[in-house]
């Protein structure tokens, strides 16, 4: 139904962080091209939406951050050159290759310790007296990287303000906390330097707490004028999309971005050319074995593959606008990663024997980031099959991606209809299908 739209589409991807980026370079330059064609080019994903981090993270092969001098308040130590060995690289040839473009979000794990009350990478908050130079950080990271011709295009104030129970690098912040950051000091900041970016809120998981940010973001109204959308993460559960709080997040701010900015099979250590682990029901997150009793139930054994297909399409289907994974590239143990938080990606990598394993999550995603472009509208459609879930959007060139996901083991048939026409189909079981309707055709894939 075309008639019926809803959000406009910013984008699908994943992110460019300094594991990923590091293994590319030590990869032989043709496999290095051949993932970064794989993710970026036309006969690949055509990744429109990226993420990367400010100052290191646990996907960092080490700590670090571009203001290493403590009480350097006005930043004159500030560089970005930790980042020109490998992630600047990456996303210069990402940026070659690709076509259409991409957009890039920027997310700070942590300040330098010195900012900070514990002076520590991990945990603790940012010293008030440090709120205006940490603001100015921002606007320096922007005017660096445009400098090397990368523009970012959004930032999220802070990742995982929740914490992470100080196992790796983080920061945090109270809802009320994070508005007054915004709305006195990083806001102020980008504007006074006509730093054209945008600002995302909150940044961590969906659930019951996403509300409670929701309503602190927009009813500040010095605060929301600054936000240009919220951030959210799937570790709340990687089975469950909590379509009560998307939409809630929606409504309080109907002209805003909604964006999935990270999600990763995380706890696990990746299959190396094992396909069928993809598919099969085995893989676990870290609420398997950590989540308290009553929340147990939203961290089953579940399929890798379903696990993204499920969440992408809930998603779309309430009001979520962009869809980023988390590293594009691991190696076999799931890193490198300093905190030995290991991870899956969808392309798993052996720099020793320069082996490449794209796994079913990179097809996966593709399924999205290639059919379903920037400035796309969700459009509505009647399911009547209770076990099939569906999304379509309509394309700026007036193409039709309906994108379809049989869970079940079996053949499904279904008939898809436009105005007076149908096509009868057929989905194999444990599939995902995409069919594309331009004019006078439908495409499969």
């Amino acid at each position: 139904m075309p008639g019926e739209t809803y959000q406009a589409i910013t984008g699908f991807g994943g992110s460019f962080t300094e594991a990923s980026a590091s293994l590319l370079n030590r990869m032989s330059p043709e496999s290095r091209t051949r993932i970064l064609e794989a993710y970026f080019g036309e006969s690949g994903a055509r990744y429109s939406l990226t993420r990367t981090h400010m100052n290191s993270c646990d996907f960092s092969l080490g700590n670090y951050s571009y203001a290493p001098v403590a009480g350097d308040r006005d930043l004159t130590h500030f560089s970005i050159d930790e980042d020109r060995d490998d992630i600047i690289p990456m996303i210069k040839e990402a940026m070659a290759i690709s076509t259409d473009g991409f957009k890039i979000i920027s997310s700070p794990w942590t300040a330098p310790p010195w900012m900070k009350d514990n002076n520590d990478w991990r945990g603790g908050k940012l010293l008030p007296e440090y709120y205006g130079t940490w603001a100015l950080f921002f606007s320096k990271y922007v005017e660096a990287y445009r400098s090397e011709g990368i523009d970012i295009w959004a930032f999220t104030v802070e990742n995982e303000p929740l914490g992470n129970d100080s196992n790796w690098e983080s920061m945090h912040f109270s809802p009320q906390e994070m508005n007054d950051f915004v709305k006195n000091h990083l806001g102020p900041r980008l504007e006074a330097d006509e730093q054209d970016v945008k600002i995302l809120g909150y940044d961590q998981n969906r659930g019951e707490e996403l509300k409670e940010w929701i309503d602190t973001m927009y009813s500040d109204e010095e605060a929301a004028r600054y936000y240009d959308g919220t951030a959210v993460h799937w570790y709340e559960s990687t089975y469950e999309w909590f379509p009560e709080a998307l939409q809630y997040a929606h409504e309080a701010a109907p002209g805003k971005h909604l964006i999935q900015s990270e999600a990763c099979v995380d706890a696990e250590v990746p299959k190396w050319r094992n396909d069928a682990w993809y598919w099969s029901k085995e893989a676990t997150d870290w609420g398997w074995d950590w989540a308290p009793e009553e929340k147990k139930h939203l961290h089953p054994k579940y399929v890798p593959v379903f696990r993204y297909a499920r969440d992408i399409i809930g998603c779309l289907n309430n009001w979520v606008d962009g869809w980023v994974d988390w590293n594009m590239v691991l190696n076999r143990q799931g890193g490198p990663n300093w905190a030995e938080n290991w991870c899956v990606a969808p392309v798993i990598v052996d720099p020793q024997q320069d082996e490449v394993y794209f796994t079913p999550l990179y097809y996966t995603l593709a399924h999205f980031s290639r059919f379903i472009r920037p400035g796309a509208r969700r459009i509505g459609f009647e399911n009547p099959a209770r076990d099939l879930m569906v999304t379509a959007a309509q394309n700026p060139d007036g193409s039709i991606a309906v994108v379809v996901f049989n869970p079940a083991e079996n053949e499904k048939s279904f008939a898809l209809s436009l105005g007076e026409k149908a096509a009868p189909l057929k989905i194999s079981g444990k599939a995902i299908q995409t069919i594309l309707i331009t004019q006078g055709s439908t495409d499969h894939e």
